[in-house]
């Protein structure tokens, strides 16, 4: 069955999607940053073919979000390393498992904990209003019109929508 590519949507979420919207991606990018960069450790943990991997990981490499790098010349060995852009990708798995935490981790609770270096604390993630500091919800927020937006397919009906609410919210600008 072939894919739809969502690169040219006028939508920042299909346009990650059309990359990191696969379990394979999202659990290779959650191995390395966790510490598992080794293209035999990626297998051998994700019980993924090779061939899967390394279609993968050269994708990932193309978009700019890991890198391979040599840690040993004789024998010659590479690993993966997240870029900047791969970092921050990292909020989006903090999000994907706070959800899962809540919705599949069953009774034996969660697979994983989050600690916070910086202050020494197990958290959870929260994604805040970068104004007020208040949690940002589906019932707090509405999107609005940017720059990018156009009407076209995978924005048909959601773009005239979006562009409707700048018309209801005046000056919703900040």
């Amino acid at each position: 069955m072939t894919r739809t590519p969502l690169a040219d949507v006028a939508c920042s979420i299909a346009r990650a999607t059309d990359l990191f919207g696969d379990a394979w991606t999202a659990l290779i990018m959650r191995d390395v940053l966790a510490g598992v960069t080794r293209f035999d450790e990626l297998v051998h943990d994700l019980g993924i073919s090779r061939k899967v991997l390394a279609a993968k990981l050269s994708r990932l490499i193309d978009e700019g979000v890991l890198v391979r790098e040599s840690y040993r010349e004789r024998p010659a060995r590479e690993h993966y390393r997240a870029t900047e852009k791969g970092r921050e990708l990292y909020p989006v798995l903090l999000a994907l498992m706070s959800w899962g935490d809540r919705w599949y981790a069953g009774e034996a609770g969660p697979p994983a904990r989050i600690h916070h270096l910086d202050c020494a604390h197990d958290t959870t993630p929260v994604t805040a209003c970068a104004h007020c500091g208040e949690a940002l919800t589906a019932d707090n927020t509405t999107q609005l019109p940017g720059p990018g937006g156009r009407v076209g397919p995978g924005t048909r009906v959601l773009g005239p929508l979006i562009a409707s609410r700048a018309v209801q919210l005046p000056g919703a600008r900040d």
